[in-house]
């Protein structure tokens, strides 16, 4: 089996992203909603960076605006030290290679229409890029690289379970060997012993593959248990944001203190729990 390699990139630095006063707003009504209001922050390289708060709190928009699929009404987004240029110009494109993302819902996020094999093949053609050893051993690779078979390749989404569509989900996103991915939710949609187990996986993955993550979740425990660092949001604006254990045992925000009350810990002797380890 070949090893998934780390494609080079920059020199190791402080900080793979730069978020600056990040704003975005919509009219709406008469008026403009303001879905993002002053957001900043840092995503240092090879830590997770969990991105907590309620429904509407802005983190999803935050997220795209991070990885340029949104362009900001006002602040900018830094991508190893580099602006984010322009959505649909050239270098766009070429640095979307490096960050990808893990959607929320794993049946969505696939064609139905795409074998696995297309599904897993698509990136290498939009970048016009062939492996270098050969796509066939690429493709077996990121198969086992996420715990499914080659048998996979010929199968069709509708086939599989959520947890492992959401695992073909995953080896797309790592296909052109990214050094960010934005997990939206990615196991919100799981029974919670499935969602475990691909959190697990994730955090295998970025052991064995440097990756840095930002991970968007409303889940404190969750969270507690995958990130290094955590910053909260709260009604579009960043109210908290520091190291996962202080934010979590000490946090200073009342709006905090009702997220870690509001999700209960799992208990202790539970299957999820167990697997969570």
């Amino acid at each position: 089996m070949h090893a998934l390699s780390h494609l080079p990139g920059a020199a190791p630095q402080r900080s793979i992203v730069e978020v600056r006063n990040l704003v975005k707003q919509y009219p709406a009504e008469g008026r403009v909603a303001r879905v993002v209001d002053d957001v900043s922050f840092d995503i240092r390289t090879g830590e997770t960076l969990g991105l907590v708060g309620e429904s509407g709190s802005g983190k999803s928009t935050v997220a795209r605006m991070v990885l340029g699929l949104l362009t900001p009404t006002c602040g900018h987004v830094l991508f190893r030290g580099e602006p984010l240029p322009p959505i649909g110009s050239g270098r766009m494109r070429e640095l979307r290679r490096y960050m990808q993302i893990v959607f929320q819902d794993p049946y969505a996020a696939l064609n139905p229409r795409m074998s696995v094999r297309s599904i897993l093949a698509e990136p290498f053609a939009i970048h016009r890029m062939e492996p270098a050893e050969g796509l066939n051993s690429r493709l077996h690779d990121l198969l086992r690289c996420v715990g499914l078979d080659d048998s996979a390749l010929s199968r069709y989404p509708h086939e599989f379970s959520g947890g492992q569509r959401q695992r073909i989900n995953i080896a797309r996103a790592l296909a052109l060997n990214p050094e960010l991915l934005v997990l939206d939710e990615p196991v919100s949609a799981l029974d919670v012993s499935v969602g475990a187990q691909v959190v697990n996986l994730l955090r295998e993955l970025q052991r064995s593959l440097r990756l840095t993550y930002l991970f968007i979740s409303h889940s404190m425990p969750l969270v507690r248990y995958l990130c290094d660092r955590v910053a909260v949001m709260q009604g579009g604006r960043l109210v908290e944001i520091g190291e996962c254990l202080h934010v979590c045992e000490r946090p200073e925000n009342a709006y905090t203190r009702q997220l870690i009350a509001a999700t209960p810990e799992l208990p202790a002797g539970s299957d999820s729990s167990r697997q969570l380890q």
